[in-house]
């Protein structure tokens, strides 16, 4: 865990550093009398885009950058169409002002109404927020029609020019990729949720021997289960970035960032399981002391073998191997479920109490959802692995 915290300061670090480099490279277009006198005041423009685009990931920052550029270029266009229109009538009285005022009307409403659509706020709300700003600052700035498309053009090209400083500093100087991030991210989930329900099992069974009278303690390793109940939001912005970014490293183009999704909110609700079932641990009612030692060993051995399956998913996701699905999982998890029914064998206690039933009824089903989970889980990540083409061995 230190490890893991004194990498992601040092990540931090580097960022920074990358992001001082590019706004000292951009500086210079003020600051040297030749670059300046080629683009003037507009240089701040420059300085204004690295401030404004240069992200943590190269993804975000090449998503944001091109976000930007396509909503600068369409909103500036069809400022310049709609002022040098309102400029043809300036000789008509008052029609300019009606030109103007219903093109920013129009404009700003539909770019706000498609703003708020789903499939368009997640990859384009930044470049609808840019269209619509600078749609207003062409068309409201009563400039004459060919100064406004120098102006344009000028801005644009500096603009152009500190998206540039940002992709080349971020994308070549140490990148932080955020598909490396996603990845890893989803691979040390399967760890989060294996350890808790080793704890768990083994907190209650030891307990149960200690002190019968008193509500089963657990570890506080329920902060990795919350973690990744909590991952959601985290996991789509990973994953809207990762599809921006170019071919590097093991990740190619087109590569299923979807499915990596689909398993993330799979180990969320195993989560959600996982939770329930350590409310179920430390409810007050709870068999009796023997009938929980007959449990005791098939279901210390149902919880290991759970959390090596979730282990050695996890391990295959991190290496980018297939798992072995059909020879090893399917048959450990079908082997789980035989030993569940046999927990629930009547025959196995003898005469039980109402409230004996009903906790182990409630004992065994969450067991049985979470192995159901993993079943799930498992086939999910087969179709990942084909997807990816992730090797066999």
């Amino acid at each position: 865990m230190e490890l893991q915290k004194n990498k992601q300061n040092m990540r931090k670090l580097i960022h920074s550093v990358k992001v001082g480099i590019a706004l000292v490279v951009v500086s210079l277009l003020y600051l040297l009398d030749p670059l300046f006198d080629r683009v003037g005041e507009n240089a701040m423009w420059a300085i204004m885009t690295v401030v404004v685009i240069f992200e943590f990931f190269a993804g975000a920052t090449l998503s944001k950058g091109l976000n930007r550029g396509l909503g600068t270029i369409l909103g500036g266009g069809l400022g310049c169409l709609a002022a040098a229109l309102a400029q043809a009538v300036s000789g008509m009285g008052n029609a300019s002002i009606i030109i103007i005022g219903c093109s920013v009307f129009i404009i700003s409403a539909a770019g706000t109404y498609t703003r708020l659509q789903p499939n368009i706020k997640k990859r384009y709300d930044y470049a609808a927020m840019i269209f619509i700003l600078t749609f207003n600052l062409v068309i409201v700035s009563g400039l004459r029609a060919d100064e406004v498309l120098k102006l344009a053009r000028s801005r644009l090209s500096t603009i152009g020019m500190g998206f540039a400083v940002c992709i080349f500093i971020s994308l070549l100087i140490f990148p932080s990729w955020a598909s490396d991030e996603l990845h890893d991210s989803i691979a040390s989930k399967f760890q989060d949720l294996a350890n808790p329900i080793e704890e768990y099992l083994e907190n209650y069974f030891r307990l149960d021997t200690e002190n019968d009278d008193q509500p089963v303690q657990m570890s506080s390793s329920s902060g990795s289960c919350k973690s990744v109940l909590h991952s959601k939001s985290k996991d789509e912005s990973l994953a809207i970035f990762a599809k921006w970014e170019p071919w590097h490293g093991k990740f190619g183009l087109y590569y299923p960032w979807n499915k990596y999704l689909q398993v993330g909110e799979l180990l969320r609700d195993l989560a959600t399981i996982v939770l329930s079932f350590k409310a179920c641990l430390q409810s007050p009612r709870q068999p009796s002391s023997s009938v929980r030692q007959s449990m005791k060993e098939p279901s210390k051995a149902i919880g290991l073998s759970l959390a090596l399956t979730l282990r050695e998913l996890g391990e295959s996701v991190m290496k980018m191997r297939r798992s072995q699905q059909e020879a090893v999982i399917m048959p450990k998890l079908k082997s789980m479920r035989l030993e569940l029914n046999s927990i629930i064998s009547s025959s196995k206690f003898g005469p039980l109490e109402s409230v004996d039933v009903l906790a182990i009824s409630s004992f065994v089903f969450l067991l049985m959802e979470m192995v159901e989970k993993v079943e799930e889980l498992a086939k999910v990540l087969e179709e990942l692995g084909e997807l990816a083409d992730f090797r066999t061995k």
